[in-house]
């Protein structure tokens, strides 16, 4: 990867600022920079900010259209009317189903959950949902993570004699659903200070509120938590603000008492005995989560969260661990098809965006292949395929690009799309893939900055080897959990050498240990370069080297610290 270095020299004032808080909280400087950098401007908010609180949660009902959910949810429950909680069939989706339908069911045994079908259905609420619903005696449908669009197909429910209550945090349009009450932070007319939450965290508000109006004790929420921290890690929402607080308490829940169905998805995927972070979310447990809804059915991952068995548990478990590994396999093989196509391109370094469109590509799949395609070419990506007479796609994007809004730019020629700033589906006739290609690609071109299409390094500060120690480690430790809006902190160190003990390792000889010093101490400080041993012949030959890195522990070797070194270029002094 040829990445480019990025560092912004602070001004004296932000300096001694920076200085200033670190000194009223007794840490190094670096980390008050870094404080700073987040928007952290007291010691108060830096408590704050390294021990969330849940008594920080905002009121639930500065929510428009609140009191009058509340009261619904109320009335269904004293009528005991049968109540279906309706959701997406990605992570954000089942994890808030499985949330709303476990508290809920403790006070109705007249309830149900439903995940549409991602091939029949399609996303978002379905009028084969509804038809279920009118056949099973619903009358309140609670959807989750979807639904604010979905205008017609909840004026057909209406008709039915069935209500919804809608909680999202997708972009809505002007026109809002005619649904009893809307639960939408993005909302024109939105009176809820935090519009950041996942859908999960919208329906963790909606029970936050429930609990409050019935006088439940907090406490009984807490167990659900663990929930959100999963929705929160694999949506790439913020990491600030109130998803600070929900990420922080949903990953101690997962630690200290994971849920029975958690449990099993945390062993099945070797995490059992280890410390849970984000980053095992996203790469772990979210995609297992996300694979029951791109091969069968997002159905079964609600049944393993909600599970109370953990034999049945286990098993449910398995089989989504074999669901991951089908999804893998298609989009190792779909992955290679794109590039081939990407790298067919005449000029592809003119190309600011990529469309792609594959007839034969599977549905469930797209969405992965496109972060892919981002990950690898720095460019916003749409991957389409074949859906009966449509064409169906995924989109993702590059840090600071609104895709969102350049597919909204087409709209249209679009029979439906939606979603956020770095993440979005559309739906289109096939005979139009084409001109919106066109006009994506030239809407992108005409919107998007260079430095938003370049593998760039940025880094936080400078630091010596002097500077890194345990208290360093733990302090900075105190920054976690790591995300969109409080990335993990990158570092650079000028002119280290190798001490002489470095060498290439992995199966593939593909990687480095290293053993470094620098310049300005006798510190030896071990790092790890993955996938770039094409370093290690310029490593030896003792000249010295600049390196960018994050700061982890060793995980073979417990309490040493290591360098997680990103890349390696020479020293300008050679």
């Amino acid at each position: 990867m040829n990445y480019k270095w990025h560092f912004n020299e602070p001004e004296r004032d932000s300096q001694e600022k920076a200085t200033t808080l670190a000194k009223e909280l007794g840490i190094n400087p670096t980390l008050g920079k870094l404080l700073l950098d987040r928007g952290i401007t007291t010691s108060n908010e830096a408590r704050k900010f390294f021990r969330p609180q849940l008594t920080d949660l905002l009121d639930p009902f500065l929510f428009r259209d609140m009191a009058v959910a509340i009261k619904r949810l109320n009335d269904a429950l004293g009528r005991k009317e049968r109540i279906l909680v309706y959701g997406d069939y990605d992570v954000d989706g089942v994890t808030a189903v499985a949330l709303v339908y476990k508290f809920l069911k403790q006070y109705s045994t007249n309830i149900d959950y439903y995940i549409p079908d991602r091939y029949e259905e399609g996303y978002g609420v379905s009028r084969q949902g509804i038809d279920f619903a009118e056949e099973t005696g619903v009358k309140l449908i609670i959807v989750l993570d979807c639904g604010i669009k979905a205008i017609d197909e909840i004026q057909y429910a209406k008709d039915k004699g069935i209500d919804f209550i809608i909680c999202d945090h997708h972009v809505p349009d002007d026109q809002l659903p005619p649904a009893v009450a809307i639960l939408n932070a993005k909302r024109t007319d939105a009176t809820y200070p935090y519009g950041d939450l996942s859908g999960c965290g919208v329906g963790f508000k909606l029970i936050q509120a429930f609990a409050k109006n019935n006088g439940i004790p907090f406490s009984e929420l807490i167990p659900l938590l663990d929930l959100c921290a999963v929705s929160i890690a694999s949506d790439i929402v913020p990491i600030m603000g109130e998803n600070r607080i929900l990420a922080y308490h949903g990953l101690r829940q997962l630690n200290q008492n994971p849920s029975v169905g958690m449990k099993a998805i945390m062993d099945i995927c070797g995490l059992a005995g280890k410390e849970i972070t984000l980053s095992d979310v996203i790469y772990k447990i979210g995609p297992r989560l996300n694979a029951s809804g791109r091969i069968e059915n997002g159905r079964e991952s609600v049944e393993l969260l909600v599970s109370i068995d953990p034999v049945q548990a286990m098993h449910k478990a398995a089989q989504i661990n074999h669901y991951n590994e089908q999804r893998k396999d298609l989009d190792k093989a779909m992955t290679e098809q794109a590039n081939q196509i990407v790298a067919s391109l005449v000029h592809k370094s003119d190309h600011k965006a990529i469309v792609i469109y594959n007839e034969e590509w599977h549905k469930g799949v797209i969405g992965i292949v496109a972060s892919r395609l981002t990950e690898i070419y720095f460019r916003p990506a749409v991957v389409l395929t074949r859906d009966g007479d449509m064409a169906t796609g995924s989109a993702r994007s590059v840090a600071g690009f609104d895709i969102y809004k350049a597919i909204e730019s087409c709209r249209d020629i679009l029979e439906n799309f939606g979603g956020h700033t770095y993440a979005s589906g559309l739906t289109l006739k096939a005979e139009n893939v084409q001109e919106f290609k066109r006009r994506f690609e030239e809407y992108v071109d005409n919107n998007i900055l260079p430095e938003q299409t370049d593998a760039i390094l940025e880094i936080d500060d400078m630091l010596d080897f002097h500077d890194i120690n345990r208290q360093f480690y733990y302090d900075l430790k105190r920054f976690q959990p790591f995300g969109p809006d409080n990335p993990k902190p990158h570092f650079c160190t000028r002119n280290v050498y190798d001490y002489g003990t470095s060498k290439v390792v992995g199966r593939d000889q593909e990687h480095i240990k290293l053993e470094l010093v620098d310049n300005k101490s006798d510190i030896i400080m071990n790092g790890i370069a993955f996938g770039q041993s094409s370093q290690a012949r310029y490593i030896k030959t003792k000249r010295s080297f600049n390196i960018v890195y994050t700061i982890e522990e060793n995980t073979h070797k417990r309490g040493e610290i290591q360098l997680h070194i990103e890349d390696i270029e020479p020293s300008e002094l050679d």
